[in-house]
């Protein structure tokens, strides 16, 4: 990464218009509905979303239930979760900003409950941003135990040292790697396969920098302190070794532009827009 751009202020988790009441009010409304609908899935959306009285209380419950083993059993992870989802606000609104993210950006959800529920990228990210608390307040080993289970559960590996905003979608999300020094700023959508990596075994910031508003393809691979640029595009499979400046899209590899890009983390297109810069 240049020394200019490395001097750009970064966006994470700067203001959202989206409210966390809200987000709560349209979960429990989703969730009453298809408690009824389907009495199969009642207990765990009682258990999950109706007999909890906050959206922090939700997201504890939801992940005690997916991370709990022999290690830590969820009469333990319980009471930790909702600690700290209760000391930091800020975990909350950024699971709402996600949750939405998801509903607006992908085809397949149609209630911000079915990524509560069901889609293991938030619910990976979710665990990401608890590992992430905990590893800002000097509980290391137990955020590295977070990251463990997460890679686990969810086959995606983020280091929990990793600066993410919010507004993520991790679309499928499947062998998602994410390394310690890596930054990603707010509304950024990334497929299964996407690796933020080192290169070597050089030390300090050694992973890249993606700056808000870009879309990175399934399988591609950026590799070193590169950054990507505001509203970038990496096609699927590719290999990213510099940095791609903003409203560009790069495929290949070693990726090459291929054209421009506008906003492709909300519009998810994958084609390539015609127009070298």
């Amino acid at each position: 990464m240049s020394e200019k751009t490395s001097l750009i202020p970064l966006k994470l988790c700067q203001s959202t218009n989206v409210s966390t009441e809200e987000v709560w009010q349209q979960l429990r409304c989703a969730g009453s509905d298809l408690a009824e609908k389907e009495p199969q899935l009642s207990a765990l959306v009682h258990d999950v979303l109706l007999d909890r009285e906050s959206l922090g209380e939700a997201l504890a419950a939801r992940l005690a239930r997916k991370l709990a083993r022999e290690d830590m059993s969820r009469e333990e992870l319980m009471p930790l979760l909702v600690s700290i989802f209760t000391e930091s606000d800020c975990l909350t609104v950024s699971a709402s900003a996600d949750m939405m993210a998801i509903k607006e950006r992908d085809a397949a959800c149609h209630s911000p409950l079915e990524p509560l529920l069901f889609f293991k990228g938030f619910l990976a990210m979710t665990t990401y941003r608890v590992a992430h608390h905990l590893w800002n307040a000097g509980r290391r080993p137990l955020a590295l135990y977070f990251q463990s289970i997460c890679s686990e559960v969810f086959s995606v590996d983020i280091h929990p040292a990793a600066r993410i905003g919010h507004g993520i979608l991790l679309d499928h999300a499947t062998s998602i790697v994410i390394g310690e020094t890596a930054i990603v700023e707010d509304n950024v959508s990334l497929l299964h396969e996407v690796t933020l990596g080192g290169t070597g075994k050089v030390s300090g910031d050694r992973h890249p920098v993606v700056r808000s508003g870009v879309l990175i393809g399934a399988g591609a691979k950026i590799l070193g302190r590169v950054e990507i640029g505001h509203c970038a595009k990496v096609g699927a499979g590719s290999v990213v070794l510099s940095d791609v400046a903003p409203h560009v899209t790069v495929a290949g590899i070693p990726a090459k532009k291929m054209g421009k890009a506008n906003r492709p983390a909300m519009d998810m297109n994958q084609c390539f827009e015609s127009g070298l810069i």
